[in-house]
């Protein structure tokens, strides 16, 4: 009877581990193999073994530290862009009195709204030709510019649309996470330091932001690694061009998978990506620890 209690749990979690072996760890696990071959996904038998050259060829390719300049670039401006402007909407809409219901909804339903829709709904809007609703109002409303702006054919306004559709659309979700978490503090701390003529700024500083600390962090966390992850607004809107000045890591690794076949330096590209994100993750952690001492 005890060693059928004992088995009761597994039971429950075999189904669980069994979908995280097939779908999670098996492909990594295939992947790192893939890493270190010159793989043939047609003819098995082509497949050579390279050791760690697929490694090795990252420090000297161009376009991929490129890819990791703009990606950290990415991430930086969009991850600071959602922390501010979702902290501050969070504390917004927990100050007013009515329509909380209502101004969460608005704010929150990009996060649910398709990349897809969001990206081709951004390419749209920063089409670089007269066409484009940024332009005709620039042009033939504003009278601000003589002629359309080419906001997707230069890098530099290229990834002004991207900045802002990644800060667009990750607002909402900052905003809900920092309201869950304004809940938890005790009003009588507000009332106290208000008593003692705190103004707004230094209840902000001294009372909300250092309970919501470990939130922050964690949010910082997840954002960045969402930011690594981007591929489709890049994809869609500028398909890393021009001349791969927008490219990101997945971006440039998709493309050495499914365009140049180069399957075994992709595989290597996802796992330095992997590095990147575990380093730049500790760092914000051991900063976090630093901070808080």
């Amino acid at each position: 009877m005890k060693t059928k209690k004992r088995q009761t749990p597994y039971l429950f979690l075999l189904p669980g581990i069994i979908f995280l072996s097939v779908w999670l760890i098996y492909p990594m696990l295939k992947t790192l193999q893939i890493s270190f071959y010159d793989w043939n996904f047609i003819d098995a038998s082509k497949n050579v073994f390279i050791g760690i050259q697929n490694y090795a060829r990252t420090f000297h390719d161009e376009i991929f530290l490129l890819s990791v300049r703009n990606t950290l670039l990415y991430s930086v401006v969009t991850v600071s862009g959602q922390l501010l402007l979702g902290f501050a909407t969070a504390i917004i809409i927990d100050q007013i009195r009515f329509g909380k219901i209502f101004f969460r909804t608005v704010y929150y339903l990009p996060v649910v709204t398709s990349w897809v829709v969001c990206s081709l709904l951004f390419k749209f809007l920063f089409n670089s030709s007269a066409a484009g609703l940024i332009n005709y109002v620039l042009v033939d409303i504003l009278h601000v510019v003589e002629n359309a702006v080419p906001w997707l054919n230069e890098p530099q306004t290229a990834f002004l649309a991207l900045f802002i559709l990644g800060i667009w659309k990750g607002v909402g979700w900052t905003m809900v996470i920092f309201l869950a978490a304004l809940q938890s503090i005790p009003v009588e701390l507000y009332d106290a330091a208000q008593m003692d003529g705190a103004n707004a700024w230094q209840i902000v500083t001294h009372i909300t932001i250092p309970i919501l600390a470990p939130t922050i962090i964690l949010v910082t966390i997840m954002l960045t690694i969402g930011a690594f992850q981007t591929y489709i607004p890049i994809n869609l809107i500028t398909n890393g061009g021009p001349v791969h000045r927008t490219e990101v890591i997945l971006s440039y690794m998709y493309d050495q998978a499914f365009t140049n076949h180069n399957f075994g330096y992709a595989s290597a590209l996802s796992f330095v990506m992997i590095v990147i994100v575990f380093i730049i993750s500790q760092f914000q952690l051991k900063f976090s620890d630093i901070k808080s001492k």
